[in-house]
């Protein structure tokens, strides 16, 4: 009867018209909070994508995302949250497949992005994709990559799994691919490896650009320099990469002043590291006027000292570095959060790389 009915006047009764014996004890506002998830659940059945698109069941590109960490680069890339009072709109990007090795970013993705990701090996996992998703993506591990690792390049255990990344494409044949990694890729030391990677990407068919980002270019408030792979197919068109915003840099001060006098708090992440100064990088001090520094995720507590309180900065004030919003929640210790925001890419950047992906597709779409 609710199909028939839809059809015939595209719209829903209430779904007392059809159970009256059943719902009619139930509260009304209980009942109404019923009708929406059912509603959503029949659109989501009944309809036919582009309608479900249309009615906003689901999104207009679906991405697989591997290496998901605790979900920056998805988060960015869906859109839909605020940061520092600047509201970033959904993109029209949905994640539908998410893998991460790490259970307790697992937890954490599943917490704010309230999305399923499966957690495991990728080697073990990437049988488990989709036939068919319109962007494949993910951050490969760049422990070997970083100037803070071992340099070891693509030869190392961690560095080389970029061609999972290969495979994904293989497996699914997505518009667009995009694979990012550290600024450290483009050192000389690093020249095998980058050349290496392209050639392997470019083997794919797809009209592959490449491009260093710095990430306070882009609203984030932190000197963070990424390379971002972006993968087109032939029959999409080429990618052009964001313009810099023209605005003056986010400061730190900026970024943390609201939270100098904010009492510690573990269930906002708002705790910091007790670690004496140590070497160069467990002793940097953040300067007030200018975009933090990189945060890393290797730093065992030594991440850098507040500008003006003789204290490290906390994670939350970590996090608003990165560019994560207040309400992203890290439900782990101290240690692991420090992990977790120092691997991912900074929602902000990703929002904006997210947005350029966009206008690639559609004016594809448009030749088409």
């Amino acid at each position: 009867k609710a199909v028939e009915q839809f059809k015939r006047d595209g719209e829903f009764a209430p779904l007392a018209a059809y159970l009256p014996k059943e719902l009619g004890q139930v509260p009304r506002p209980q009942l109404r909070v019923c009708e929406a998830a059912v509603q959503l659940d029949f659109l989501s059945v009944i309809l036919p994508r582009e309608e479900k698109i249309a009615n906003g069941v689901c999104p207009k590109y679906r991405v697989a995302s591997l290496f998901a960490g605790c979900g920056g680069l998805d988060l960015g890339f869906q859109g839909g949250f605020e940061f520092l009072g600047k509201k970033y709109a959904q993109t029209g990007f949905g994640v539908c497949w998410a893998n991460e090795i790490n259970p307790a970013a697992c937890k954490t993705y599943s917490r704010n992005l309230g999305a399923e990701i499966i957690c495991g090996d990728i080697k073990d996992i990437i049988k488990t994709l989709p036939t068919e998703v319109d962007v494949v993506m993910g951050g490969f591990p760049c422990q070997d990559i970083s100037i803070n690792g071992k340099m070891l390049g693509i030869k190392g255990r961690r560095s080389c799994l970029y061609t999972y990344i290969i495979d994904a494409v293989k497996k699914t044949n997505p518009k667009v691919f995009v694979a990012e990694n550290v600024g450290s890729l483009m050192l000389k030391q690093n020249e095998y490896s980058l050349k290496t990677i392209l050639r392997d990407f470019k083997s794919l068919g797809y009209d592959v650009t490449y491009h260093v980002y710095h990430a306070e270019d882009y609203g984030v408030p932190q000197t963070r320099e990424r390379v971002i792979f972006v993968g087109t197919r032939k029959d999409i068109g080429k990618f052009t990469v964001p313009a810099p915003l023209d605005v003056p840099a986010i400061t730190a001060g900026e970024a943390l002043r609201d939270l100098e006098n904010a009492p510690q708090s573990k269930e906002f992440s708002h705790v910091w590291s007790l670690a004496a100064p140590s070497g160069e990088q467990g002793s940097r001090r953040l300067v007030e006027n200018r975009p933090g520094y990189t945060i890393r995720a290797e730093c065992h507590g030594n991440i850098q000292f507040h500008y003006r309180l003789p204290r490290r900065i906390s994670m939350r004030e970590a996090a608003r570095i990165q560019s994560f919003p207040d309400s992203f929640m890290f439900p782990c210790g101290i240690r692991e959060t420090e992990r977790q925001i120092g691997n991912a890419v900074p929602p902000v950047l990703a929002w904006h790389v997210a947005m350029a992906v966009k206008r690639t597709l559609e004016n594809g779409n448009e030749q088409d």
